[in-house]
């Protein structure tokens, strides 16, 4: 890079500085930094919802998939996500709104309590803030990857600088700056990924027929919808894994639906998701699959998007393309991060430490700060130990990916009526037995990626759904309660 882009890359910088000291102006209270006191518009909220739905990892991991596997990619992964948001949109995003307005909800665990009992909120808690540490610390890893291709600049410096600049901006601006970094990142994104499909487009001189000729150029399984270890099995799976994910299994989806004013806004911030996430990948992905075109036996193909960009992308454009790789990657981390740390002041600490419940409003906005400021610390240290753990694509599919599912099956599933019959003893047991699976897949069939994405969440499923059907227990009736209210806004009631 030169001069330019480093103008470029700093300019962002300061804008982001920027949008967190105007977040911290918005923010009174842990609602505020938390949820945007449920006042976060329907397009932002959809906006937001995809950016944070990737992050460097997918111009790092991804890309090398791209180029050695092809096309795949987007069925495996846009695709199946869009699919998923179908069920997302119209079932699970207005509950969410809903929740919030009802219960005064900060954190996606919250309404766990209620639903299961304390002791089942809690193991929930637990165990997605210790599985989180390895999905974002897989981000952070990502985006030193980058910075390493583009700059020379050492990985571990890359996830230090990119550490230290995210733990200012995510603990200043809380949620505010959090949505308007998503919908800034996206422009930037925008203009520097439809001008890179251009230039690929020109370089291979058959205009914009190119897009469907240039798969002659490339081995005839590129083209294919399933490649190498991305089988129909795995991209099904991937696809269930990816309902819950993005419903709010993952939690950071769910706050951008807990914020929305009313469950209806918060049905069209999921449409709009789901309609980005089936177009703008194939713009996105373009210049990944035409890579091997161009760059012949890439020695690392995790490096080989940054190589096109330094191939095909004037200086300043460039810089403003590693300016949306950082921008999507503190967007996703810093929602990660907002996430977690409501999960811990709301839910965890209160346990731990009684006397947290009744603390003073600006004091539990202190709290809320530290926890964030704790949580992004702790993943930089799983950044520096990724290659302990198979790397960025192992943390992301084969350790996140996976564990995600028994974790999210009794929280996304919880908010509907049909299995209010599946209690607390079922919401464990579906999370053990999910769990001991993906130990048991990493210990017998460790190189089968299908299976280890799909055992787990099967078993969670399985041992859920069986509860609902055959359980003969007694329901409680608070939770039926909840369940029963979340069908419909409360302006549509009245």
């Amino acid at each position: 890079m030169e001069k330019v882009d480093y103008f470029v890359l700093s300019g962002y910088f300061l804008v982001l500085i920027m949008m967190g000291i105007w977040g911290y102006t918005k923010i009174k209270s842990s609602a505020d930094f938390y949820t945007a006191g449920g006042k976060l518009p329907w397009w932002l909220s959809g906006i937001s919802h995809h950016v944070s739905g990737y992050s460097g990892a997918v111009f790092v991991a991804y890309a090398a998939i791209a180029y050695n596997y092809g096309f795949t990619l987007y069925i495996w992964w846009a695709l199946s996500i869009a699919i998923a948001m179908i069920g997302t949109t119209f079932l699970i995003a207005p509950r969410w709104a809903r929740l919030r307005a009802k219960t005064n909800i900060q954190s996606p665990t919250e309404y766990l309590a209620k639903r299961y009992n304390l002791p089942t909120q809690q193991v929930m808690a637990w165990s997605g803030v210790i599985i989180k540490l390895f999905d974002v610390g897989a981000k952070w890893a990502s985006i030193g990857i980058l910075l390493n291709a583009f700059t020379g600049l050492p990985i571990s410096t890359g996830i230090a600088v990119t550490g230290l600049i995210s733990i200012f901006y995510i603990t200043l601006g809380g949620l505010w700056a959090d949505v308007v970094n998503d919908f800034a990142s996206f422009i930037i994104q925008f203009v520097a990924g439809i001008f890179m499909m251009v230039m690929v487009l020109t370089q291979l001189g058959e205009g914009a027929s190119g897009i469907f000729t240039m798969w002659d150029r490339l081995p005839a399984s590129h083209s294919q919808p399933f490649n190498g270890p991305y089988t129909p099995l795995f991209a099904i799976s991937f696809m269930v894994i990816c309902f819950f994910s993005y419903s709010g299994g993952t939690w950071h989806f769910a706050t951008r639906f807990i914020s929305s004013p009313s469950g209806s806004d918060a049905r069209k911030a999921a449409g709009l998701s789901t309609l980005l996430f089936l177009l703008w990948p194939l713009v996105l992905f373009f210049p990944m699959f035409a890579a091997p075109v161009f760059i012949k036996d890439i020695a690392h193909p995790t490096q080989s998007y940054a190589m096109m960009a330094l191939k095909f992308l004037p200086h300043g454009l460039l810089g403003l393309l590693l300016a949306s790789m950082f921008g999507n990657t503190l967007a996703m981390t810093a929602a990660d991060a907002n996430t977690i740390s409501a999960v811990i002041t709301r839910d965890i600490l209160p346990v731990l430490y009684k006397k947290a419940g009744a603390f003073h409003p600006k004091k539990m906005l202190i709290v809320a700060r530290l926890t964030t400021f704790l949580f992004v610390l702790s993943t930089l240290i799983i950044a520096f130990e990724s290659g302990s753990f198979g790397g960025v694509l192992g943390l992301i599919i084969s350790w996140f990916s996976s564990m995600i599912g028994p974790t999210a099956v009794p929280m996304i599933l919880g908010l509907l009526p049909m299995f209010r019959r599946s209690g607390s003893t079922a919401a464990l047991l579906s999370i053990a037995g999910g769990l001991l699976t993906f130990i048991a897949t990493k210990l017998f069939i460790p190189d089968d990626m299908a299976i280890g994405l799909a055992a787990p969440i099967s078993v969670s499923l399985v041992i859920y759904i069986t509860a609902a059907i055959f359980g003969r227990g007694a329901v409680k009736p608070q939770a039926s309660e909840l369940l029963d209210s979340l069908g419909q806004d409360e302006q549509a009631a009245a």
